[in-house]
């Protein structure tokens, strides 16, 4: 069974099992979360999309913080003496899907 699932935005292709890295979610490790906006469900060949794909994915937070690589955003106009340097790091969260129902 397949399924499209939207989570903070960002649509993913999940399956039972299946490890992902989404945007930083609210929870501990260890705590179950149920995503109900699912825009496309295959079961063995029968797709349904929209409106008639009614399911619910079942997900457990694996590890709750997990920063991405580093970005840095470098600035510099040249023969002024103007550098900026700014970087960040994306937050994500490590979920495993359990179920779709």
């Amino acid at each position: 069974m397949l399924a499209v699932v939207k989570i903070a935005g960002q649509q993913f292709k999940v399956q039972a099992g299946d490890n992902l890295y989404v945007p930083h979610l609210q929870g501990a490790t260890g705590d179950k979360v149920k995503f109900s906006d699912v825009l496309l469900v295959d079961n063995a060949g029968a797709v349904s999309v929209g409106a008639a794909a009614k399911a619910t994915v079942t997900a457990e937070i694996v590890k709750d913080l997990v920063q991405g690589d580093k970005v840095i955003a470098f600035k510099m106009k040249r023969r002024k003496g103007f550098r900026k340097k700014h970087g960040h790091r994306t937050h994500y969260t490590q979920i495993k899907i359990e179920s779709i129902a």
